[in-house]
């Protein structure tokens, strides 16, 4: 089975500002929220083989914190989306072009500067392609974009539905590699 979780909360999750590639480390609820999500695991009897992260350490310290005995494998290509100009931007009073961009992901295009979710979605296939050998448990500690890719490219017919949905701190999906076909993720936790 492989999960996905996206890290705790940051400062800068807490006074809404566009984080991106920032790389900030977990606050005390953030690190809280990992506990809870190792709690989590610990119920369900999962234990991971494999830990992956994103290089970011709001990603690594979440992966640390629930799975406490495993060795961090750091891939580039679970980092967050770069945002670019806009990192750091006020969420509660951005820029017009952000807030277009954030009212229809699948037909707006990121404004100049930052990634476009096709090249997120390509790295995430990237990366759930270069790890479907792997069996076991495996785990992946990233971001609320770099997660939504991962979630696109699973599912190709949902059309980018994924891209407008919530997705909180530490929320995780699980699906399994079947014979070398990925099944369709849930939402668990």
């Amino acid at each position: 089975m492989i999960y996905i979780i996206r890290h705790g909360q940051t400062g800068l999750n807490k006074a809404k500002l566009l984080q991106g590639r920032s790389d900030t480390a977990l606050n005390e609820k953030g690190k809280e929220q990992a506990e809870k999500a190792l709690a989590f695991f610990e119920e369900k009897g999962i234990h991971f083989d494999r830990v992956f992260s994103s290089p970011l350490i709001r990603a690594r310290e979440t992966a640390e914190i629930c799975a406490p005995e495993s060795d961090i494998e750091i891939d580039e290509r679970v980092i967050e989306m770069d945002y670019g100009p806009y990192e750091g931007c006020d969420l509660e009073n951005p820029p017009a072009e952000i807030i277009e961009f954030f009212s229809d992901f699948v037909h707006n295009p990121a404004p100049e500067g930052m990634e476009q979710l096709g090249d997120v979605v390509k790295r995430a296939g990237s990366f759930l392609e270069d790890i479907r050998s792997l069996e076991g448990n495996i785990l992946i500690s990233t971001h609320a974009i770099a997660m939504k890719g991962l979630l696109e490219y699973l599912t190709p017919e949902s059309n980018g539905s994924y891209w407008s949905k919530y997705i909180g701190n530490c929320s995780v999906y699980s699906f399994e590699n079947r014979n070398g076909v990925y099944t369709v993720p849930e939402e668990i936790y």
